[in-house]
């Protein structure tokens, strides 16, 4: 997967399933997606975002290349952000979490994003085991389009199961991984409602926003107990 910054908590369950995380970052870098913002709730109603802020780059830079900007203002633009979550019952130690998070000096987006994985990993006591694929020198075979990046790396590592979420679930060829004796699993992660204080309750919103208003324990058990929705091929 690419790297993301404050994900939903899909992103979080797929972690939470996974024996081994590889950080895809040798790809173009997409403006416009989800590696340097993501979203929080407004207390106008809806969402806002929080973003990270880049430096200048080509079209064509990799993720690896991707760098955050020095100016350290919009870390306290995001802390500013949140200020209206104050009245929610975990704000004190999600703040703490976030404000360390915001400390990391990495230049690198792509590291910035898999440390602030880390720490949230940790605070929801998920194992988190990671490389990034940049370094990790695999024999890969020959890649004829974009769903084969993952086939040919878990082919590569000697994975026995392959999981990604829903969006990507027309790009790959099922046959294909049957082929290597390996089992596809495409995970959808069902909504996860909960109380938000009085502020109106939007799905899908930055894994900040559910830390807020639910106990580290209530979202992992969440995480292993709930029923997925999913679309395996079995070997």
């Amino acid at each position: 997967m690419q790297p993301y910054f404050y994900p939903y908590l899909g992103y979080f369950d797929l972690i939470n399933y996974s024996d081994k995380w590889v950080v895809f970052d040798t790809v173009q870098y997409i403006r416009h997606g989800w590696m340097n913002r993501n979203r929080i709730v407004n207390p106008n109603g809806g969402w806002q975002y929080i973003i990270a802020p880049l430096k200048k780059h080509s079209r064509n830079t990799l993720i690896k290349d991707i760098e955050v900007m020095d100016d350290p203002g919009w870390h306290s633009r995001i802390l500013g952000q949140i200020q209206h979550y104050r009245k929610a019952p975990y704000f004190t130690e999600v703040y703490r979490l976030m404000e360390e998070c915001l400390e990391i000096r990495e230049s690198s987006l792509s590291r910035l994003n898999v440390a602030i994985l880390c720490n949230v990993c940790r605070y929801l006591d998920i194992s988190f085991k990671y490389e990034f694929y940049s370094e990790m020198d695999l024999k890969i075979g020959q890649i004829e389009g974009p769903a084969d990046w993952a086939l040919r790396i878990s082919e590569a590592m000697g994975a026995g199961e392959y999981v990604n979420p829903p969006g990507a679930r027309n790009m790959f060829d099922e046959a294909k991984f049957q082929e290597l004796g390996m089992k596809l699993t495409i995970r959808e992660l069902p909504v996860f409602v909960y109380e938000c204080g009085g502020f109106e309750f939007v799905p899908g919103l930055s894994i900040i926003d559910v830390l807020m208003w639910n106990s580290p324990e209530q979202i992992k058990n969440y995480l292993d107990f709930h029923e997925v929705e999913s679309n395996a091929v079995e070997i």
